[in-house]
């Protein structure tokens, strides 16, 4: 069988660079909006291009793009399920009184001095036990970004903070997914990783808490008005009650367990909905708005629309009103019909070979440590970018890069470890990413807004690439079975 053609690199590059100026377009025409359509047009239109040159060009037949497609979806299927949970679970946990109360205590506990940093920590340490980037932003991380409004701190550096420590948590955890494949598809083992990761992982960190502690300690705005409006604001809507911190206990409990993420999302659910029919009818009543119905028809209906759709609180104070305001499941269709556009485009790409294409041109300049890990940065990141998910981009960012290391004569776990640190924690900072839709959607903020704040985010390539110019802690493969081209450089 002969080795099929692959597309000229300069070839590959035509529908990437036709997607990057779409979405130029659309962002300068729709702004925030372009998440809700434009931006989908944009990948599809992208998409057609790739499956055109491929087509016409290069006679790779149809069959081949769909059932890469098929393969793409099928494979995040139950990332979709995690997102409705989410928008579920957001819902429920707002209506019931769950983030309220967390609010009402946080912003009279927490200064607004060490906020940032604070934030970061628990968000850190929740994730680590987790293993979940997405469960701890979806829960506590929501609370926070409400304390951090209510204490005047930027809703960018707040979500900056809370993405920082999630990533890292679930960088460093053994329960994590993206640790575990990154570890499994190089061949290394899991806790050998994580050591070899702290290298890179822990600087990078304490760099972003120093970063975060110099900005909080800045922070110079009057927050007393703030928290009075808020607690008040809270006090009279809600039925704040430490009975709702049930509700993230019990979830605890479920998360150290080891139970699924997407069980432990809608278990959680649940539990947030029986809190909200027994402390806060009244709220429930509101958003069945129907006075026709029984009381609890009226309560059923009420919990059905915090799970599955939009709800809109009167609190008084309109920056609150934002902050109660949910969209259920209903509020994560714009997510999955993004996350779906990106899937079918980063499918096209690999089934047309374009990526293939792309990558072995990084590969093939590689003449040093530096320059291999240089290439394996960098691809991870043009993954996220092209193909929208963080899975495909470790997967195949470890496939390109694996006979590489070792014909050069270092350890897989240089490997295992560059890969996490390019493909795992910038994939939300992708606008089109899976990560970076989920993120900015459960946050309500743009991707693009913060990402600048994402300091831990951003530092993990920068440092991988430095310890690899400074060779520490990096040795040569020991295998005897595998004769390197080129020396190691200690």
């Amino acid at each position: 069988m002969t080795e099929r053609r692959l597309p000229h690199p300069l070839v590959a590059l035509i529908p990437i660079v036709v997607l990057i100026g779409l979405l130029a377009v659309a962002i300068n025409l729709f702004g925030s909006e372009s998440l809700s359509g434009a931006s989908q047009i944009a990948l599809l239109m992208s998409l057609a291009v790739c499956v055109l040159i491929s087509s016409v060009v290069y006679r790779v037949p149809w069959k081949n793009f769909e059932r890469q497609m098929g393969k793409t979806i099928g494979d995040i299927f139950i990332t979709l399920l995690i997102l409705l949970s989410v928008g579920m679970l957001s819902g429920s946990w707002m209506i019931s009184g769950v983030v309220p109360t967390l609010i009402y205590y946080g912003v009279q506990i927490l200064s607004p001095r060490f906020f940032l940093v604070t934030a970061c920590v628990i968000c850190s340490l929740v994730s680590l036990l987790s293993g979940s980037s997405w469960t701890t932003i979806a829960t506590i991380g929501v609370a926070l970004l409400g304390i951090g409004q209510a204490l005047g701190i930027s809703e960018a550096w707040t979500a900056g903070a809370i993405i920082s420590g999630a990533y890292f948590g679930d960088k460093m955890s053994p329960l994590s997914d993206t640790t575990i494949l990154a570890s499994s598809v190089t061949k290394v083992d899991i806790f050998a990783h994580i050591r070899y990761m702290m290298h890179t992982t822990v600087p990078a960190m304490c760099i972003s808490l120093v970063i975060f502690l110099v900005a909080g300690l800045g922070h110079t705005s009057d927050t007393a008005l703030h928290v009075e409006q808020y607690t008040q604001g809270l006090a009279s809507t809600f039925h704040i009650s430490l009975w709702t911190l049930l509700v993230p206990l019990l979830t605890g409990i479920l998360i150290a367990r080891r139970v699924p993420s997407v069980i432990v999302l809608f278990i959680s659910s649940l539990m947030a909905g029986i809190m909200a029919l027994i402390l806060q009818p009244h709220i429930l009543m509101l958003i069945a708005d129907a006075p026709e119905l029984s009381t609890m028809a009226a309560l059923t209906k009420g919990l059905a629309i915090t799970f599955y759709g939009a709800t809109a609180i009167e609190t008084g104070f309109a920056a609150l009103n934002d902050l109660v305001s949910t969209g259920g499941m209903a509020g994560m269709l714009n997510t999955i019909w993004l996350i779906i556009c990106a899937m079918c485009f980063g499918a096209a790409m690999v089934a047309s070979g374009m990526i293939e294409s792309i990558t072995r041109v990084l590969i093939s300049v590689v003449r040093h440590r530096l320059g291999l890990v240089s290439s394996t940065v960098g691809t991870g990141i043009f993954l996220n970018i092209t193909t929208g998910d963080q899975f495909i981009s470790i997967v195949l960012t470890a496939d390109m890069f694996s006979d590489a290391y070792g014909k050069m004569g270092y350890e897989q776990r240089l490997l295992s470890r560059t890969t996490e640190d390019a493909a795992t924690v910038t994939s939300v900072l992708v606008p089109w990413n899976t990560c970076g839709m989920t993120q900015s959607t459960v946050l309500g903020v743009p991707t693009l807004v913060y990402l600048p704040y994402c300091f831990f985010n951003l530092l993990c390539p920068v440092m991988t690439l430095l310890i690899a110019a400074l060779g520490w802690r990096i040795k040569q493969s020991v295998s005897s079975t595998e004769k390197p081209q080129q020396p190691a450089e200690e």
